[in-house]
């Protein structure tokens, strides 16, 4: 069964950069992107990569980021 927590503060996220968890984006209720990694992240900007050449850039303020954790 999967988990999801919340990504909040900068240690969330780097927490997340550093295990490579598979996240979930939710922007105005709808999720836009699941089962990408993060690699880089700013105060203002997520970047999410799920596959080769398919890289995200998502906003902090405008989106919802959830790390998929297994039990």
């Amino acid at each position: 069964m999967a988990l999801n927590r919340r990504l909040f503060t900068d240690a969330d996220f780097a927490e997340a950069e550093e295990k490579q968890v598979l996240i979930r984006v939710f922007q105005d209720d709808h999720m836009v992107d699941a089962g990408g990694v993060i690699v880089r992240f700013s105060p203002d900007l997520v970047v999410i990569q799920s596959g080769v050449g398919d890289v995200a850039y998502y906003s902090r303020t405008e989106c919802e980021f959830f790390e998929m954790k297994r039990r």
